[in-house]
């Protein structure tokens, strides 16, 4: 699902708000638009001139809050470690986000539409920020030669598991261990 807007007004802040706030509640699964309008305090008709289904809405909240963490966790350089170092604290800032995780553990059908079949805008909006920021490593020698883009979509695939699927393996391997072994990972794939 493609990004239809922008959610600059504060029309669609509330009603982005409005669904986080429920899915916190009630679930990714019983959110309703009618409890988004409620508590948005817009009417129903309002929501759906802005987003055709609920999906979407949930869609929008997710690419929003994504790209809001890769917005906080500004540049901390150009080179390899630099790259790897803003992408473990993007994973990590994902990981402990609620709305996230939520979709992730109790919507797998929306869930799975993004790790399966087809990039979201978040994704592609990391995929970019990625490849620009691999293309400024590889020309300071710290990154491998390569296909920026295809380097940044697999530095996706092994951080988008990893946020996926941390829980499962947290017996094993705590948050901060988690991202040593993620910076690992990361840094064997870029090196030259």
């Amino acid at each position: 699902m493609m990004s239809i807007r922008n959610p600059d007004s504060s029309v669609e802040k509330r009603i982005l708000d409005a669904a986080a706030a429920c899915i916190l509640a009630y679930g990714v699964e019983r959110t309703t638009m009618t409890e988004i309008a409620r508590r948005a305090r817009v009417s129903r008709p309002t929501i759906y001139r802005r987003w055709p289904d609920i999906r979407w809405v949930i869609a929008e909240l997710l690419t929003t809050r994504i790209a809001g963490v890769l917005e906080a966790v500004p540049d901390r350089g150009v080179g390899r470690e630099a790259v790897v170092d803003r992408i473990v604290l993007v994973a990590e800032h994902l990981r402990n986000d609620e709305i996230v995780q939520s979709v992730i553990r109790n919507a797998p059908s929306l869930a799975m539409v993004y790790i399966a079949e087809r990039l979201g805008t978040s994704q592609q909006i990391m995929v970019d920020a990625l490849a620009e920021a691999i293309k400024l490593a590889q020309d300071d020698g710290s990154v491998r030669a390569g296909d920026p883009h295809q380097m940044g979509a697999m530095c996706l695939l092994i951080t988008q598991s990893t946020i996926q699927s941390a829980q499962m393996v947290e017996a094993i391997l705590d948050n901060e261990a988690i991202d040593v072994e993620l910076s690992i990972a990361l840094n064997g794939y870029l090196k030259p």
